[in-house]
């Protein structure tokens, strides 16, 4: 990395932009040269290692998350636990995807350090032949372009049982540039993650702090049932609904993402089917602070309160919930609150559900949750020095946000062969 400029965060306040650029080249090798649409199964083939499940031997077991964003991994496996008489063992350097669901992108390239975990029969696994690196291959599991063309072959009636066939995804054509240009791509891209995971690191940095700051400064404070500050808790209704978000003269539901700690994100939200009533009740208000009553273990229970500028025509769904403080509870303090261990410990261990992916927990149990028992003047004083924090947290995420969709944009067009790499520039 040392022929490339380096790259700071800069000014939390205003995060510098600099651009990252591909350093000169033996070889003037361009994307614009019009590389032609080869089916992947040229240049990679099914290769598939089953090993027996046996029992009293413990396998390592592995998943594909969606969005070509990696392997993930599943934990330990005793072989007599399972009905699988066989599962497929993953080889570093392979390509592997999920059939089912396939329309969601679940592919991506093995790392080394997945070498030899094992997945069902559900993951075929692809060898890559000489004219692919393992590298660019992993940046090309990432792109759009890809998983489109990986939606629009998926065969099945029911949506969330369409699968892809290993060769309905080698049917797939794309532009295979030559070795040296693919790693010219990859030392760009890579450059660019590079900076979006430092960018990431510090936004964590950023929250720890923030909450690090509400902990000391309510540590002699008695606790109290958050029930006892709460006016009321009202819910909403989850109609049918459009898989898009909702137009701007559209009505919308949330979804369930609409609500992430300290964070409210209108555009995770469906629009509604034309003729749906929702009730007056439902519909989200400026000042509203909402809660979700059912996520993924890690999301459940994160709060968020509604800014002054949402727009209009969005109603909570069933799995959102608005929390009515009283007047001796602040709603800013009440999200701060609700983000402090104590109360992340008692929401998290009170949800209840037979997934791993989505739990539940109840209006008593959120009731139940304690909160610190401060004046309105400490109440405030609190959460302005961790709404402070935040502004910068914020500042940085949205940086990291614009550098995700330049470096998409930047992708399908080295892909698309419409950007040429000897003058690819992006400002990060």
């Amino acid at each position: 990395m040392s022929d490339w400029q380096q790259i700071s965060l800069g000014d939390l306040e205003a995060p510098a932009r600099q651009k990252v650029s591909v350093p000169p080249q033996r070889s003037r090798a361009s994307v614009c040269d019009g590389y032609p649409l080869r089916p992947l199964g040229e240049v990679m083939r099914l290769d598939i290692q089953r090993t027996p499940m046996k029992p009293a031997t413990t396998y390592r077991l592995a998943g594909v998350l969606n969005a070509g964003k990696g392997v993930v991994a599943k934990g330990e496996l005793d072989g007599g636990d399972t009905e699988y008489a066989a599962m497929n063992v993953l080889h570093v350097d392979q390509v592997v995807m999920r059939k089912l669901t396939a329309w969601e992108g679940p592919i991506t390239v093995v790392p080394a350090e997945f070498d030899g975990f094992v997945v069902s029969n559900e993951f075929p696994t692809f060898t890559l032949g000489p004219e692919l690196m393992p590298a660019w291959m992993r940046h090309v599991c990432g792109s759009p372009r890809l998983w489109a063309e990986m939606k629009n072959r998926v065969s099945g009636t029911v949506q969330r049982r369409k699968r892809l066939n290993p060769e309905q995804l080698l049917q797939i054509q794309l532009p295979i540039p030559p070795r040296e240009v693919q790693a010219r791509i990859v030392e760009m891209l890579d450059a660019v993650d590079d900076q979006i995971a430092a960018l990431d690191d510090e936004a964590e940095a950023l929250d720890r702090v923030s909450m690090a700051v509400a902990e000391d400064m309510l540590a002699e404070e008695p606790t109290v049932a958050l029930g006892t500050m709460l006016n009321d808790i009202r819910g909403g209704k989850s109609p049918q609904a459009n898989n898009r978000p909702p137009g701007a003269d559209e009505l919308g539901v949330l979804k369930v993402s609409a609500v992430t700690p300290f964070a409210f994100l209108p555009e995770e939200s469906k629009s509604l089917l034309p003729g749906t009533f929702m009730p007056e009740s439902a519909l989200v208000q400026p000042g509203d602070v909402l809660i979700t009553r059912a996520n993924t273990p890690l999301r459940v229970g994160a709060v968020a309160r509604v800014p002054a500028d949402v727009r209009d025509g969005l109603y909570l769904a069933d799995k959102t919930l608005r929390l009515v403080p009283s007047s001796e509870l602040d709603p800013d303090f009440l999200v701060v609150a609700m983000a402090l261990k104590s109360a992340r410990t008692h929401l998290t261990s009170s949800a209840t559900g037979t997934s791993a992916s989505m739990v539940n927990v109840s209006q008593d149990r959120i009731r139940d949750t304690p909160i610190p028992l401060a004046d309105l003047d400490r109440q405030r004083e609190v959460s302005s020095a961790v709404l402070s924090v935040r502004t910068n947290t914020d500042a940085v995420r949205a940086e990291a946000a614009r550098l995700r969709n330049a470096r998409s944009s930047l992708l399908s067009g080295l892909l698309d062969r419409t950007i040429d790499i000897e003058s690819a520039e992006l400002e990060v």
